[in-house]
């Protein structure tokens, strides 16, 4: 099993940075895939950035490509989201996912069957 734990969230103003991070404990060998979602209030959640492992493929929103950048380091277990020219619509509460499945789409939320607590981040 592995537990996700993010950190980093908070209040930015519009045109500000966050980096998100998240830090995973237990099987973590057995993560090939990193991913971060958002969900807004009344929304769905959204798959927002991927990073396949074995070989480093990136995927991104279209809402978010050019101003977010997903990462991962192996050793310190860990993700980021680093997320610069933030707007408004960024807002939302932030998940990290990690899976272990050999197959799924990278910004499908099924394709994940570990999830952290999730992190508020709020542009105003």
């Amino acid at each position: 099993h592995v537990q996700l734990v993010e950190s980093g969230g908070g209040s930015v103003q519009v045109g500000g940075s966050l980096r998100l991070s998240c830090t995973a404990s237990g099987s973590v060998d057995l993560i090939n895939k990193w991913a971060w979602f958002r969900q807004a209030p009344g929304k769905e959640r959204e798959g927002v950035a991927h990073i396949y492992v074995p070989d480093g493929t990136l995927r991104y929103a279209e809402t978010v490509r050019g101003r977010f950048t997903i990462s991962q380091d192996n050793a310190k277990k860990t993700a980021y989201l680093q997320m610069n020219s933030l707007k408004l619509e960024d807002t939302a509460m932030y998940y990290c996912a990690a899976s272990s499945r050999l197959t799924g789409l990278s910004l499908t939320p099924g394709t994940y069957n570990y999830w952290g607590q999730g992190t508020q981040v709020t542009v105003s």
